[in-house]
């Protein structure tokens, strides 16, 4: 049904997925609850200028207890499966600080944050929170979509001499880009769901039909061009 680019099949071992059980179940709750809405008749269109029939805001999450249960417990279990331990999770700011801590707070470990770029003004600060050189950390966030705002954080991590072991996310759209962004900085990027899982679990569900399948289809081969027309 879909198509995986060469691109895509090189660098599998950087953006792996959890498994396909758990990757239709968070794609189910994060349609129910609409932190992702499909609309490939009406798109939305993203603050790059990117008209897309998809929007995304995993922070709803925070708001209904059991999905944030399920989403925390996943991810806390996915860290200890193929990160052991580490000394402190880190939450890419902002849509990541609150199932960062959620998922630290499981882990019984300390947590820090980590904007994209330093502040503005005060101490002007990047990561907030205590961590020592080298302490290991798995960053946690909430989308992938090119990865950039997200490896700026792993890059603050690095340069504050600690080990970072990898990023466990939520959600991502499973552009080319990102595969490549993550594989260039040597970073593994774990998501417990991805856009195919999504369209496969939509489709099952009737949430979508076959039409809108190829159009969303369409749009995540080549999103920067893609036009509903």
């Amino acid at each position: 049904m879909f198509s995986v680019s060469k691109n895509k099949f090189m660098l599998s071992f950087v953006t792996m997925i959890a498994d396909k059980t758990t990757a239709k179940k968070t794609a189910e709750v994060l349609l129910q609850i609409n932190a992702i809405k499909l609309s490939p008749n009406n798109p939305f269109t993203w603050a790059s200028g990117w008209k897309s029939p998809i929007y995304c805001d995993n922070r709803i999450i925070l708001s209904y207890p059991p999905i944030r249960n399920y989403i925390r417990d996943k991810i806390a279990q996915h860290i200890e499966k193929h990160y052991g331990k580490p000394d402190v999770i880190a939450g890419v700011a902002t849509g990541a600080i609150g199932i960062g801590a959620l998922v630290a707070e499981y882990l019984g470990l300390p947590f820090i944050y980590v904007r994209p770029e330093p502040k503005g003004h005060g101490r002007k600060n990047q990561i907030e929170g205590h961590i020592e050189k080298g302490q290991s950390v798995v960053v946690v966030e909430d989308l992938i979509s090119t990865g950039k705002s997200s490896l700026n954080a792993v890059r603050a991590l690095k340069e504050a001499e600690v080990n970072v072991k990898g990023m466990v996310a939520i959600f991502s759209y499973g552009f080319d880009i990102a595969n490549d962004n993550f594989a260039n900085e040597n970073v593994t990027l774990h998501t417990l769901s991805n856009y195919e899982n999504l369209l496969e679990q939509a489709l099952d569900t009737n949430y979508i039909n076959k039409k809108e399948l190829a159009t969303l289809s369409q749009w995540n081969a080549n999103p920067s061009e893609w036009n509903a027309n």
